[in-house]
């Protein structure tokens, strides 16, 4: 099965470097959708089938933290899962994250091999050995 993949990051350069990790970690995607903030996230969310959202907490608009409440407030959080992909993660504030439904948590700078960790873990393993 592969996965429809939101990326939700304001710098087109981390959106290209984490669609090059899911490619390179071999992970099974059908369709990968961007969004700069967590407003066009919320839109792609509510047109498009998503599978998986990988977001970022710092952005303009719409920060990760209020796109997450936002998906806990409509039920969007308990079936389609999101993880956060941020340098801007203090233990507190990614306790409060995970409290609200999100997944995981990947540092930047991460590897492909973390991406692929985290995809294995959150959506189960697919088509990969």
């Amino acid at each position: 099965m592969a996965f429809n993949i939101l990326i939700v990051d304001d710098s087109a350069t981390v959106r290209a470097v984490i669609s090059k990790a899911l490619k390179l970690a071999e992970v099974p995607i059908n369709e990968l959708y961007q969004a700069g903030n967590g407003r066009e996230a919320l839109d792609a969310l509510q047109k498009d089938w998503i599978d998986l959202v990988f977001c970022d907490i710092s952005m303009p608009v719409m920060d990760g933290e209020q796109l997450v409440e936002a998906m806990k407030a409509n039920g969007m959080i308990e079936t389609i899962p999101v993880v956060i992909v941020s340098s801007a993660g203090s233990e507190p504030r990614v306790a409060r994250l995970k409290e609200n439904g999100v997944r995981d948590y990947i540092q930047k700078p991460f590897t492909p091999e973390r991406i692929r960790e985290v995809v294995d873990q959150v959506m189960g393993a697919v088509g990969h050995a």
